[in-house]
């Protein structure tokens, strides 16, 4: 759906309901007030019926709005448990956030106006100025809203897509929007938006502990298509499923950019590696790629990691056959699943679906991309029994590169630094349990420290009569308490966990070694040698390759006759429609489209 992008029924009509519930909240407070502004009730205060009907609107659209701020968090916190007992994921939930997101500033934004074009109308401008000690500051709504301003600006596509970087430092705005939000209207209104608010900080502050130490980046694969595989060491007890992502940020690049990747790895297959690949298409992954493909490639290279972070589970099983369709490198979540695939027919010795994965690259040297299908240290020869076809389409050429041309794909083995840490879950293998214990017990700390400090600081100054005590120092107070509570109950849960986690940091080994100039798993540009490799074989034989020309992929979907046909789609958004229309258009009954998440 156009400015919805693609939406499953259950979420068009979720989000129907909300905005008729918004639209109804906003009706009804005009229904209530309106018939009560007479030419009597405003001869009092010498203004005219509409600029009082103007007063009490700009009034209740900022109330509704709030309505929105409420869920307005909830979305982005992507260690909670919330999300994940509707069964979605914190990269699958971006969208709602920015749908709530669009909402709120529409809202405000009209609040805003239409208490200007009052003040203007009833000569009362410089109400912009007022900073009340204990009413509505006028000035703190308007700082909010201008944050406010700034960070949505940033995040149309247009500009998101060609300024990231601007993107991404406007979005920390948010800090100054809540804060002059909750001087603006007090912290007794303010607790509306409390609940996900609350959840928000104490998902952030455990995303910044576990962002503090440097992780074991082992080795990495380099692909003449400016696209990297990095390696990372993880501890065995750190699992997740496929098509989860994670937050990386390398400090030598920038410290306080965090890109987010879809790892490719399976928990399951390599128990003590986990692999992202990144592909290099912005400033930020572009000085990646070249800070390691150089002759001169550094030796270590400091990496910090946030997550992982993905679905509680996956339903690949329940079909017959599983059409990948991927553009470019929107192949990196499949590699996840195809691995995952692996392991469970090798350890489980059930059957897996069939795999069909339609591939389609600009050129021909990015079809090295297919060779991460396969982990850099093999794959057990379960391999060649997974059913998996590749029809791997390129786009602008003709015809296969010549060999001489070809730039092989390198691997690049990093030194161990005595600093480094395997990657571990940041709450370690009880997770739920302890982000349990840590709200619950923040939040009682808080109410504690709440009820003492009205008892013997507010209350002897203020008497319950909420015109003496300052709301701006009620509100810092409030916060700072917030903050305490959280930072206090979140450390001691990480550092327990870090302490009885510690024995996996002891044994990452030290792996030191030769860089090899040329990797012998790269199977497309050895196409005419001997496969080494039984796994490899079998990619080979199982691949065909297109020149110049594009999948039919209506054709490819209506020519399956298996009872249950699960369609995976990611790649750019004409690709993803293509897919979503040919699946939502009723005409194939056993096509079931599947929604993940991916970034790179």
């Amino acid at each position: 759906m156009k400015g919805l992008g693609i939406v499953s029924r259950i979420e068009l009509g979720f989000f129907v309901m909300f905005i008729a519930l918004l639209v109804w909240t906003f009706a009804s407070y005009l229904h209530i007030i309106f018939p009560t502004i007479t030419p009597k009730s405003v001869a009092k205060s010498g203004e005219k019926i509409w600029e009082a009907k103007l007063e009490d609107s700009a009034l209740r659209l900022g109330l509704v709005g709030n309505i929105g701020l409420t869920f307005l968090f909830v979305p982005v916190t992507r260690g909670s448990s919330v999300l994940q007992v509707f069964g979605l994921t914190s990269e699958a939930s971006v969208k709602y956030h920015i749908w709530l997101g669009h909402i709120v500033m529409t809202l405000f934004s009209a609040h805003g106006i239409c208490y200007i074009v009052y003040w203007a109308a009833t000569h009362q401008l410089s109400e912009m100025l007022k900073w009340a000690k204990t009413d509505i500051s006028n000035l703190a709504g308007e700082l909010s809203l201008l944050s406010g301003l700034v960070l949505w600006v940033a995040t149309f596509p247009r500009i998101r897509r060609k300024m990231f970087e601007l993107f991404f430092y406007t979005h920390h705005f948010y800090i100054l929007f809540v804060v002059f939000f909750v001087f603006h209207v007090g912290i007794s209104y303010a607790g509306i938006m409390l609940p996900g608010f609350y959840l928000f900080m104490v998902d952030r502050y455990l995303r910044f502990l576990q962002s503090r130490s440097n992780v074991r980046l082992v080795s990495a694969r380099v692909l003449p298509c400016e696209t990297l595989e990095l390696n990372f060491s993880k501890s065995k007890g750190l699992s997740y499923t496929p098509t989860s992502i994670m937050f990386v940020n390398v400090p030598s690049i920038s410290k306080l950019q965090w890109h987010p990747f879809t790892i490719t790895s399976s928990s399951n297959l390599e128990p003590e590696k986990l692999s992202v690949v990144i592909k290099g298409e912005g400033s930020w992954s572009k000085k990646l790629y070249q800070m390691i493909s150089s002759p001169n490639s550094v030796d270590r290279l400091g990496v910090s990691v946030e997550g992982p972070y993905g679905p509680a589970s996956t339903h690949f099983l329940r079909h017959d056959l599983l059409v990948m369709v991927s553009g470019g490198s929107g192949i990196t979540p499949f590699i996840s699943i195809i691995r995952e695939l692996i392991h469970t027919s090798e350890s489980q010795k059930c059957n897996t679906p069939e795999i069909l994965l339609i591939s389609v690259f600009k050129s021909s040297q990015d079809l090295t991309m297919l060779d991460l299908l396969l982990p850099i240290s093999g794959a057990p020869s379960e391999t060649c029994k997974l059913g998996l076809q590749i029809e791997a389409f390129v786009t602008r050429e003709k015809q296969s590169t010549p060999a001489e041309d070809k730039k092989n794909l390198r691997t690049i083995w990093f030194k161990p630094n005595p600093s480094d840490e395997p990657i571990t879950p940041v709450l370690g293998q009880n997770n739920w349990l302890w982000l349990g214990a840590i709200i619950s017990s923040s939040f009682i700390i808080f109410l504690i420290s709440l009820g003492v400090l009205n008892r013997y600081y507010i209350y002897p100054v203020d008497k319950n009569t909420n015109k003496i005590f300052s709301y701006p120092t009620k509100a810092v107070l409030n916060m700072l308490i917030i903050c305490i509570s959280i930072v206090i109950t979140s450390s001691a849960a990480f550092v327990w966990n870090k302490r009885h986690s510690g024995t996996d940091a002891k044994q990452i080994q030290n792996m030191e070694g030769a860089t090899p100039m040329t990797s012998p798993n790269s199977w497309f540009y050895n196409a005419d040698r001997e496969m080494e490799s039984l796994p490899q074989q079998s990619l080979f034989q199982s691949t065909n390759l297109h020149f110049g020309e594009r999948p039919d992929l209506k054709r490819i979907f209506f020519e399956r006759k298996e009872s249950s046909v699960g369609v995976l789609v990611c790649g750019p958004k004409k690709m993803r429609h293509e897919v979503a229309n040919i699946c939502s258009s009723g005409l194939a009954s056993n096509l079931h489209f599947e929604s993940i998440s991916f970034s790179w």
